[in-house]
């Protein structure tokens, strides 16, 4: 006994695959939004930003978190930018 896959049954496992891999992009650029706005915001928030820029353009399920990875993600570079510039330094300083 011989098991093919139908087209239709391979393309339907594809995508399904696919959306989930957009809705755990999702998840993970609002995770590191969030975490970058704490620590390592230079290096976090654009992962964050592409991360979610990717999921949206793969039809995520999880919209919404994408687009606030998205914020934080902007929010991180901001807070970045605001703190140099009241430190007075172009990085951190220890």
């Amino acid at each position: 006994m011989e098991l093919t896959a139908t087209p239709t049954a391979t393309a339907a496992a594809e995508r399904r695959t696919g959306t989930k891999d957009a809705d755990g992009m999702a998840v993970a650029s609002f995770i590191l939004g969030l975490l970058g706005l704490l620590v390592l915001n230079l290096f976090l928030g654009p992962i964050a930003i592409a991360l979610a820029g990717v999921a949206l353009w793969r039809g995520t399920a999880r919209r919404g978190r994408a687009l606030l990875g998205l914020t934080l993600g902007f929010a991180d570079l901001i807070v970045l930018v605001s703190v140099m510039h009241f430190d007075n330094t172009v990085s951190w300083s220890f």
